[in-house]
């Protein structure tokens, strides 16, 4: 055990300092156990950091297995996103990667010791009768007609699965436990099932394969777990965990122990729904931005730092709960706040003529990377006599508490100097095209000396050196806090979950990289895109406004 725990305890936490103390381990052990069938979501992050972290802290070991048992819907992409996304957030796995299908011969083997046992049998029902024969929460199950079999005739069929001579569906092996148990996993749940597929890591070498309740338990035993640790979903299924470890010839037991699964408004965790959305085309792949998985908060520009600090803040608990976006958004705001370069961006461009200034005027302006931060450098920022401003920053006739530039008076340009509007040119529709204005030469990052007094900042890019940006604003992608209770989740898509603007960023972003994120002055924290972007298209992708915006977007609901 390390000798100080930084992390805040939890029931979890407390269960493991309490076996320490009482030598009923001397290692602990935990395991990360995803299923290859797309990509980590928020949800599993809360449990990667409680795995992984528990381990770190009380110096054990974190073991990375794949329940690969249903190769159907498992491929070799979705391996490799899990090991890039359990690296991206900070994690090591003890030892090689492992995976359910290394113990396939071990679990067939006791599942053979059951059938000896006469606790197990193979059933020739069809998968639809054999749900009708399980009973209701409120009726028991009914015993299938074969579940009188003798041992020697399911050693028979149980091999002859394994050898192919049945066809899919056609024949499962089943657990004989009570069909009468108040627990709906105890009525004889099926052990193991008939699938003619291709499996990523053994290839054609088995055509049956194991539940996962089978194979997991009997994984973790054999990896020497010592706290098997999962969502509430799974509470009923300890009792057939343990049943299982209880009737094989294995001596380690691990103990289950349940905790509440993380949900987040106006987001999905179902795997199932996540396929949906791709499938759908709603979404671009499993990385699209508005995703809730790892790799699309990752293509985002979330940081691994800020998922790490939403998971310690919302803790471990065994009460159900949800938890608004808005939090995730503060621990992505705050680390980003701290740490991301500044640069200027304009979003939705207007062009400043500035009269008084030669037309090749050229000036290097060197602003800080961070205010608070001189560590982190400076940057040279070219300032000439025609610039981009935001159309937002310009209005002809003042409004009440609106304080950027205004036809006939002064704002200051970010760490430069005080301009004035003199005039305005318009197109035939009436839109302004361009804004002439004079400069006061006497205050570059000074105050005019006559008692003037100008309140507005506002952000802008030489014309002549800009560098051409697309820019995807990126909101919510449903307009529910809660899209999973809906019946067709598709029909609370939000429309505007993506917007993509053409602009200007300052010339030193021309290098800009991919991990980095940059905080775009008045406009929100940005990231390099990094599927679409290259060296002759510069797509940056918004991670999050600079502000909480969750009060507005509250206000948004389904009908």
């Amino acid at each position: 055990m390390s000798g100080s725990i930084i992390s805040p305890t939890n029931f979890i936490r407390q269960i493991i300092e309490e076996d320490l103390v009482n030598h009923k381990y001397d290692l602990i052990r935990t395991r990360f156990p995803p299923e290859p069938n797309g990509y980590l979501h928020i949800g599993h992050a809360k449990s990667i950091c409680l795995n992984f972290g528990i381990a770190e802290d009380y110096q054990g070991q974190c073991n990375l297995r794949f329940d690969d048992t249903n190769p159907i819907k498992e491929n070799i992409e979705f391996i490799n996103a899990i090991k890039r996304d359990v690296k991206w957030l900070g994690f090591q796995w003890y030892g090689n990667i492992r995976y359910a299908s290394d113990f396939f011969e071990a679990q067939y083997n006791y599942a053979v010791e059951l059938i000896k046992k006469g606790l197990a049998y193979v059933d020739e029902l069809s998968p639809s009768l054999i749900r009708q024969y399980r009973g209701t929460l409120k009726s028991v199950g009914t015993n299938s007609p074969y579940r009188s079999r003798s041992v020697e005739e399911n050693l028979r069929l149980f091999f002859n699965m394994r050898k192919g001579e049945f066809s899919e569906g056609a024949a499962c092996l089943r657990a004989k436990i009570d069909m009468s148990s108040n627990f709906m996993v105890l009525r004889d749940p099926v052990l193991y099932r008939i699938k003619f597929v291709e499996h990523h890591q053994t290839s054609n070498q088995w055509c049956i394969y194991p539940m996962y309740d089978f194979a997991h338990c009997i994984s973790d035993a054999l990896e020497g777990i010592t706290h098997s640790l999962c969502t509430l979903e799974f509470q009923d299924n300890r009792r057939l965990y343990d049943w299982i470890l209880d009737n094989i010839s294995i001596s380690n037991h691990p103990k289950q122990y349940e905790f509440s699964r993380l949900n987040v408004e106006y987001t999905v965790t179902s795997k199932r729904q996540l396929h949906l959305l791709v499938t759908k085309n709603i979404v671009d792949g499993w990385d699209d931005p508005r995703m809730p998985t790892i790799s699309g908060m990752r293509r985002r520009g979330y940081t691994p730092e800020s998922i790490r600090e939403f998971c310690q803040r919302i803790g471990v608990t065994k009460q159900d709960n949800l938890v608004e976006m808005g939090s995730l958004e503060s621990c992505v705001r705050d680390h980003l706040n701290e740490h991301a370069s500044r640069a200027m961006a304009v979003i939705n461009p207007i062009v400043i003529c500035i009269t008084n200034l030669p037309k090749d005027y050229e000036e290097i302006i060197c602003m800080q990377c961070h205010p608070y931060k001189p560590s982190m450098g400076v940057r040279e920022v070219p300032f000439t006599s025609e610039i981009y401003i935001d159309r937002s920053d310009f209005l002809e006739k003042k409004i009440k508490n609106y304080k950027r530039l205004i036809l006939g008076e002064e704002v200051r340009l970010r760490n430069s100097y005080i301009i004035k509007a003199e005039n305005i040119e318009k197109d035939n529709k009436g839109n302004i095209i361009c804004l002439y204005c004079s400069c006061d030469l006497k205050t570059l990052n000074q105050h005019p000396g006559d008692g003037r007094k100008v309140k507005g900042v506002i952000h802008w890019v030489s014309a002549k050196y800009a560098l051409p940006a697309e820019f995807r604003l990126y909101e919510q992608l449903f307009l529910c806090a809660k899209p999973w209770e809906k019946d067709d989740l598709l029909m609370t898509i939000n429309p505007n979950s993506l917007m993509i603007q053409d602009g200007f960023v300052e010339p030193s972003l021309k290098t800009a990289k991919a991990s980095l994120s940059y905080q775009f002055e008045r406009e929100g924290y940005f990231c390099i895109d990094s599927a679409d972007s290259t060296l002759n298209k510069l797509v940056f992708n918004r991670t999050i406004s600079l502000r909480n915006n969750w009060l507005k977007v509250n206000n948004i609901h389904c009908t």
